[in-house]
């Protein structure tokens, strides 16, 4: 009896295996989204009032790729079998939970255009495992930050009265351990700029971000902590989102998404920067591995996260990677999306670190874009004390800083002109390279040679003319209309016309095409100012 009770119990076992198959993460995309209760010319029921502001503002339109995933999609793939958790608007599909016996239905499913495996096990849990309390330290630092702060003039930028005030800044991270419990970031909570609501862990499904890992703490700190006397942040009056998408145990793919289901919460929330050091090329499954011709600004999950945050106009700033003395060497994705700063490390004097990725992008362009002090910044730990650490991801937290004072200091610009406003007076800005990119920029250099384009601000080309040029101010917010007059070389006027430009019409084409070869001077008048630009025509 004893014997035939252990035989069922084993056979149970055994039959039952397939009942306990391990549940793996899976991505599930979809064909289109026909039926959506949605449209563009109702944002608002998708989008909120300061994503809206912040696109009008900008000249950006609401994309059809901004409406969300037809719900019933998604319960169809739910009565399929698997559980169904973050949507994607931008890819139009939703992350699952299921067996593998589970992938041929959905795959069935008559909307349903692919499945992607994206990680092992099963981890999205209704709620996420509880924090730790922490120990804690008194901080004894002095000038710790003056350094970090002094090379890029953030230093300049608090002196003037723009520490981030009403910037919203997400950061995206595996873990922002401590900072809820600690004394340098208590003004955050005192003054309620920490959205709780918004911010969310996406490893493990859950509104605890305050745990797992002390890298996200690091970063913050960089721009958020504040203790006087002892420590400063870049911009440590902003307000603030954060996100849990790295797992610091393991490295799958679900990673870049992750980012992606982050990215578009910010962006819906109305957010104005996302500071990212984070960065992906290799993971623990190599058939997940990218090749170094992968980082070419459009081909990985991360990186078309990215430039769809930079197409919404949000300013992303990420770290370029920490390859630099390794085989892999170059940056890594998102480093190498269009419009994102990608930050490489220096250190106190202003020298490359050589752990920092360098470029180019595999298509060619320039690459990191700027460089901040990664080499021992200060920064704060989980349990409050002061420490030292190193890399690119601690100089990225540093340009978010200053891109939030250029920002907070000229609120006309667009987040693309503000990236060129930080690129264009850097240190390296006339000879650029692929180790530092434009160089280390400054709080002062940026409002100079902004000074500079508003006494300058038109650029004409090409020159030498064949049929057409372009007129464009660098920014329209800064110079809505002009006078242009083309003046022959005898000093005969030859046309005349009054131009406007909005974000929508940013720029004016002149037809030449009727006038002869040779040389011309085209004249601009605005606000009282004017350029003359000598023509060459073909």
């Amino acid at each position: 009896m004893a014997w035939n009770s252990a035989k069922l119990i084993l056979l149970f076992v055994i039959g039952s295996h397939g009942l306990f198959a391990q549940v793996n993460r899976y991505m599930v995309f979809f064909k289109d989204k026909a039926g959506t209760i949605y449209n563009t010319s109702d944002p608002t029921a998708f989008l909120s009032p300061k994503a809206i502001a912040r696109r009008e503002k900008q000249g950006i339109p609401v994309f059809e790729s901004d409406i969300p995933v037809n719900e019933h999609y998604v319960q169809g793939v739910q009565s399929a079998g698997a559980d169904a958790f973050f949507r994607t608007r931008w890819m139009n599909g939703v992350l699952v939970q299921c067996a593998p016996d589970v992938i041929p239905a959905l795959e069935a499913l008559p909307y349903v255009s692919a499945v992607e495996f994206v990680a092992p096990h099963e981890k999205l849990l209704a709620s996420g495992r509880a924090g730790s309390p922490l120990k804690l330290k008194s901080t004894k630092a002095g000038a710790a930050t003056e350094a970090q702060l002094g090379m890029i003039g953030l230093d300049d930028m608090h002196r003037e009265g723009y520490k981030g005030e009403n910037m919203t800044i997400a950061i995206f991270d595996g873990g922002f351990e401590g900072v809820n419990l600690v004394p340098p970031f208590q003004h955050i909570f005192t003054e309620g700029r920490l959205d709780l609501d918004l911010s969310h862990d996406y490893v493990f499904n859950s509104d605890d971000v305050f745990q797992y890992d002390d890298h996200g703490t690091f970063v913050f700190s960089v721009i958020a902590a504040y203790q006087e006397g002892t420590f400063t942040g870049g911009a440590y009056e902003a307000n603030y989102q954060l996100y849990v998408t790295e797992d610091a145990g393991t490295e799958y793919r679900i990673e870049e998404y992750n980012w992606l289901f982050a990215a578009e919460r910010a962006d819906s929330a109305g957010v104005d920067i996302v500071s990212s050091s984070l960065g992906y090329y290799d993971f623990d499954d190599n058939s997940m591995n990218y090749s170094k011709s992968a980082m070419d600004g459009k081909t990985t999950v991360v990186t078309r996260a990215a430039q769809a945050l930079a197409d919404r106009g949000v300013v992303v700033v990420c770290s370029a990677g920490n390859e630099g003395n390794i085989d892999w060497q170059i940056i890594t994705a998102p480093a190498d999306a269009f419009d994102v700063l990608a930050v490489a490390s220096v250190n106190a004097e202003g020298v490359r670190a050589n752990s920092s990725s360098r470029g180019p992008s595999a298509d060619g362009r320039i690459k990191p874009d700027v460089a901040a002090m990664g080499q021992s910044t200060s920064v704060i730990r989980p349990n409050g004390s002061l420490g030292n650490v190193s890399g690119t991801s601690l100089a990225a937290p540093l340009i978010t800083s200053l891109v939030a004072g250029v920002w907070q200091k000229y609120p006309n610009l667009t987040n693309k002109e503000v990236i060129a406003l930080i690129k264009n007076s850097a240190s390296r800005a006339k000879s650029p390279d692929n180790l530092t990119g434009y160089g280390i920029p400054d709080f002062e250099s940026v409002t100079a040679y902004l000074t500079y384009l508003e006494q300058n601000p038109f650029e004409v080309f090409p020159n030498a003319v064949v049929d057409t040029i372009l007129i464009r101010p660098f920014s329209p917010g800064f110079v809505s209309s002009c006078q242009v007059e083309l003046v022959s070389a005898q000093g005969q006027r030859l046309m005349s016309s009054s131009i406007n430009f909005s974000r929508e019409h940013p720029d004016f084409t002149a037809d030449l095409s009727a006038y002869a070869a040779g040389i011309y001077f085209l004249r601009v008048q605005w606000n009282g100012n004017v350029t003359t630009h000598r023509l060459v025509k073909q």
